[in-house]
């Protein structure tokens, strides 16, 4: 059972400004919730189908999760998806600071980022690829936006996700800076090493103050007619690089 204050609290924390104001989210679905045992994110509670609930209870009591079987209708009621499937998580925003970030290993900088499904695809894509930390502009999509956490498939408990003033981040750097541009050098002549790869707006691209503190500009070569990358696409192309090249 679950009582109609835990609904509104629940569904609560599908905006952003709850989300803040209880440093919590949500997180739904089998392969989503089954990948947080083990992980660095605590889980508070979880509400499950009486099957699913039978099956893994145990993992999540060993974190000291409260584990509460629900009804199907109950689970519509919480749920943010369409068709919502066995299990929703409540778990708490975890707590970092660039500082945290090992020195001197590659990372990737998202300026700008705004639509979750691409952000989302960008931290599954990192988990792919191996890297662990990114760092995001101020403004970009809040990672715990419940569309951002279904679309990373579960890599958001993997990967570390940080927001800062970008600009101010870059001109402290004491790393070499590489923005991806439509009119950069290409990345592949250009031969570049370890440092700090920018991927910039799905519309805008990098914005100049951000742009400023680029070390070098370098762009991913064209060999067909498309007018530009989907934001992913290019942070994809650039992680295989870097990932093949150290």
């Amino acid at each position: 059972m679950i009582s109609a204050g835990q609904i509104k609290h629940i569904r609560s924390l599908q905006q952003g400004k709850f989300r803040k104001e209880h440093g919590l989210f949500i997180a739904e679905g089998p392969r989503i919730v089954e990948e947080l045992p083990g992980s660095a994110i605590e889980v508070i509670a979880v509400y499950g189908l009486a099957d699913w609930v039978t099956g893994n209870s145990g993992k999540f009591k060993a974190m000291r999760a409260e584990v509460n079987e629900i009804s199907q209708k109950e689970l519509g009621r919480i749920s943010n998806m369409v068709t919502p499937n066995q299990v929703l998580a409540v778990c708490r925003i975890p707590q970092m600071q660039v500082s945290d970030i090992p020195p001197g290993s590659s990372l990737l900088a998202l300026d700008g980022i705004r639509d979750p499904g691409n952000m989302g695809t960008i931290i599954r894509t990192a988990d792919w690829f191996g890297f662990q930390n990114i760092i995001c502009s101020s403004d970009c999509v809040d990672i715990y936006n419940p569309k951002v956490i279904q679309s990373t498939m579960g890599s958001f408990a993997r990967v570390k996700v940080f927001y800062t003033d970008l600009p101010a981040y870059l001109s402290a750097a004491d790393q070499a800076v590489y923005a991806m541009v439509m009119d950069g050098e290409n990345v592949h002549e250009a031969n570049p090493g370890k440092g700090i790869y920018v991927i910039g707006n799905e519309a805008g691209g990098i914005r100049p103050e951000v742009l400023q503190h680029a070390t070098q500009k370098l762009s991913i070569p064209a060999h067909g007619r498309a007018e530009s990358l989907n934001a992913a696409v290019a942070a994809g192309i650039v992680m295989a690089f870097v990932s093949n090249k150290f």
